[in-house]
C-alpha cells in the first residue's frame, strides 16, 4: 500500500507548526538545528507546504517563519532559540515561558531556563526572578555584552552568553574575562 504525503510527513509538519506557533517567529537555520536528523530538503518542502496552506508565513528577506501575517519579530526570542538550538541534540522537551524566562527546556535530566537581559535591565530581571517565589532550573542568561555579567546576581545561573544574529554563541563563566 502506498502511503500518502500526510502519512509520511504529517508528524513532522505538525512538529514544525507547533514550534512556529509556540515561538511566533523562528529562523530557518534554527529549525534546521532543532531537527538535526531531518533532511533539509524535506524540511524546506514541509515549510513551503505550510506557507502555501497559509498555516505559517515567511519573510524571505530575513529568512524567518511567523505564525501570523503581521510579521512581528521578537529578537530576544530569536536569541533564546539559538541557545535552545545549541542543546537540540540533548533537549527532550522545550517550550516558551513567561517573563523574564523566554524558553524552558529539559536536557539530561535538568531543567534549563533561557533568559534575555537587555542592557540596563539587570535589576528588573533580578527582581522578576526573585518575585517568582521559586528558583527555577539552571539559568542561561543572554547578555548583549560581557560587561553586563558583573552587574548580575541571579541564583541558579549556569552560564552567561552573547548571541549573534547568525547564531554564534560565546559562553562565559561568572567572571566576564573567563570565556568557556
Amino acid at each position: 500500500m502506498v502511503k500518502t504525503r500526510e502519512q509520511l510527513y504529517g508528524k513532522e509538519a505538525a512538529c514544525l507548526l507547533r514550534d512556529i506557533s509556540s515561538y511566533h517567529c523562528i529562523r530557518r537555520g534554527q529549525l534546521y538545528r532543532l531537527y538535526p536528523h531531518k533532511d533539509r530538503g524535506v524540511l524546506d518542502n514541509l515549510l513551503g507546504y505550510l506557507v502555501k496552506q497559509g498555516r505559517v508565513f515567511y519573510s524571505p528577506r530575513i529568512d524567518i517563519y511567523y505564525d501570523s501575517p503581521d510579521f512581528e519579530t521578537d529578537w530576544e526570542m530569536l536569541s533564546a532559540l539559538w541557545v535552545l538550538a545549541d542543546f537540540a541534540d540533548r533537549a527532550e522537551y522545550h517550550s516558551p515561558d513567561d517573563f523574564p524566562v523566554k524558553i524552558i527546556f529539559f536536557a539530561g535530566g535538568e531543567v534549563y531556563e533561557v533568559i534575555c537581559v537587555p542592557p540596563d535591565k539587570e535589576t528588573l530581571v533580578e527582581h522578576a526572578l526573585a518575585r517568582s517565589g521559586e528558583e527555577g532550573g539552571r539559568r542561561i542568561l543572554i547578555v548583549e555584552g560581557a560587561e553586563q555579567i558583573a552587574r548580575l546576581r541571579v541564583p541558579g545561573t549556569a552560564a552567561f552568553c552573547t548571541v549573534s544574529d547568525t547564531g554564534e554563541i560565546q559562553y562565559f563563566k561568572q567572571k566576564q574575562e573567563e570565556p568557556y
